[in-house]
């Protein structure tokens, strides 16, 4: 019977004795929450676990293309696409897309996350060279603004003529999954990766997506296709996972997904999220329209930074940004030097 730890984070001043740190972070934890598939789930001491589970759930994750994981990083979403979900359009121009790059920065962005190819559902596959044409200049315009540019692509052409034009950080919808080749070049490169989780291709990912688990489902797939990458030449310090929320999920999924976050620590690398505008938010704060989400999209990035969570993937940057701030002084009672 495989078992699984899901810690049960908090954060704050006035940690108990036997309080042990989050991934090497801001959050804590002094008992573990035991699942698994087949018996009920319970509640045990941090103590008590096994000192191999313990030390991957408390270990401080490694810094990823320069930035560290010792405080909450905002990626921001710049998609150079015509149809992309929330923004298609805005920026499919590269002078455009790299003027909402700079303002990114400017406020406070620390990852700038460039895709050529729309991921939202229904969308259709994008030929590489078309892709290659959109991400290309707008990393070129970019890469010297200071934040780490990603390249948001499920390809190995793609991904190569990015690197080369300054990107730093993969970052695949798919897992890996896509294109086999794409592991490689990352490996050859020697740069950070993210690895999503997504139940088949955007086209038809929310065509009644359907797991035994949802929870554990997801935790699996991360677990293997980090194995694979590792096992490809990329180190463990060079990874990091994403849930996939809204990626072939309900409502209820994503719901399940996001108060069991805390459970994704026990892969050992950094945590992205990436719930942005997402239709669920859309859904249960009524807003239809992808625009006027950011509140929504700001209350779910915090309750992952609650538990832990180390990147969050989103467009609203200065509101984000700022809501960590005062989110981080208020936990804290004091202000960041």
């Amino acid at each position: 019977m495989t078992l699984y730890y899901r810690p049960l984070a908090q954060v704050g001043p006035g940690q108990p004795d036997d309080a042990v740190p989050l991934a090497g972070g801001w959050a804590w934890f002094t008992q573990v929450e035991i699942l698994s598939r087949s018996v009920p789930s319970r509640v045990v001491p941090a103590q008590v676990l096994p000192p191999r589970t313990l030390a991957a759930l408390t270990a401080p994750r490694a810094a990823i293309g320069g930035l560290g994981m010792d405080r909450p990083r905002v990626m921001g979403i710049l998609n150079a696409t015509p149809d992309s979900f929330s923004d298609g359009g805005k920026h499919a121009a590269a002078a455009d897309a790299v003027a909402a790059g700079q303002r990114m920065c400017g406020d406070g962005a620390d990852i700038l996350d460039v895709g050529g190819e729309s991921t939202r559902p229904g969308a259709v596959t994008v030929p590489a060279q078309e892709e290659t044409d959109r991400v290309v200049p707008v990393v070129e315009g970019l890469r010297d603004c200071g934040a780490l540019i990603s390249t948001d692509t499920r390809k190995a052409d793609v991904a190569r003529a990015a690197l080369d034009a300054g990107a730093g950080l993969i970052n695949d919808v798919s897992g890996f999954t896509y294109d086999p080749a794409l592991a490689g070049v990352a490996a050859e490169a020697g740069v950070p990766v993210c690895v999503m989780h997504a139940l088949g291709d955007p086209a038809t990912m929310q065509n009644d997506p359907r797991y035994d688990n949802v929870l554990l489902d997801v935790y699996d797939f991360l677990e293997d296709r980090i194995a694979a990458l590792v096992a490809s030449g990329i180190p463990r310090g060079r990874i990091v996972a994403d849930p996939g929320i809204g990626f072939g999920k309900t409502v209820e999924h994503n719901l399940t997904l996001l108060s069991g976050l805390s459970l994704f620590h026990g892969l050992g690398v950094p945590i992205l999220l990436g719930a942005s505008r997402k239709g669920f938010i859309g859904k249960l704060g009524r807003a239809p329209l992808a625009e006027s989400r950011a509140g929504g999209s700001i209350g779910v990035a915090l309750a992952g930074v609650t538990q832990g969570v180390q990147m969050l993937r989103v467009h609203d940057v200065r509101d984000t940004v700022q809501a960590i701030t005062l989110w981080r002084a208020a936990i804290s009672g004091r202000q960041d030097d």
